[in-house]
């Protein structure tokens, strides 16, 4: 078992790790989802294991260094933006997801958004909903551990 796990040079926050670890990080069901993020209309599968998480956070950097998918996606790289990168924007480089599409093709997912606290970071879920020709990312819960303690995962 791994006491700090990183992604994309980000750690995971430590009650993540222990989550995780102990396989606790677990979909709380559909229904609860639904009345945490009533926008939010297609479903989720979380990410269980920190491969998973590094393997599904690397479409956020291939999605910003492209174009037409940074802007439909709204991701970019802070480190190169002449602009800062705010909600709506997600910066790709401070970002881990931690749930995505179940249904292939979907293109939605929630994130974990380090620019607020590197300890224990905004959650942000995307929204296709609101506006379908362009994502825009939205607060789920001000930091992770508030997310957790709503889900009753501890």
């Amino acid at each position: 078992m791994e006491n700090t796990l990183d992604v994309n040079r980000l750690v995971l926050p430590t009650l993540l790790t222990e989550l995780l670890n102990g396989g606790r990080w677990r979909h709380p069901g559909d229904d609860v989802l639904r009345d945490l993020m009533p926008w939010f209309e297609s479903p989720l599968d979380f990410l269980t294991s920190s491969e998973q998480i590094r393997g599904e956070s690397r479409s956020l950097t291939l999605f910003a260094d492209d174009p037409p998918s940074s802007h439909l996606f709204r991701e970019a790289r802070g480190s190169i933006s002449t602009a800062g990168v705010e909600l709506p924007w997600l910066d790709a480089e401070q970002a881990v997801l931690i749930a995505v599409n179940r249904i292939p093709g979907d293109d939605v997912a929630m994130a974990l958004d380090y620019r607020t606290d590197p300890a224990d970071p905004r959650v942000v879920a995307s929204d296709f909903w609101t506006d379908p020709k362009q994502c825009s990312w939205r607060t789920v819960t001000p930091t992770f551990s508030q997310l957790v303690e709503i889900l009753r995962l501890v």
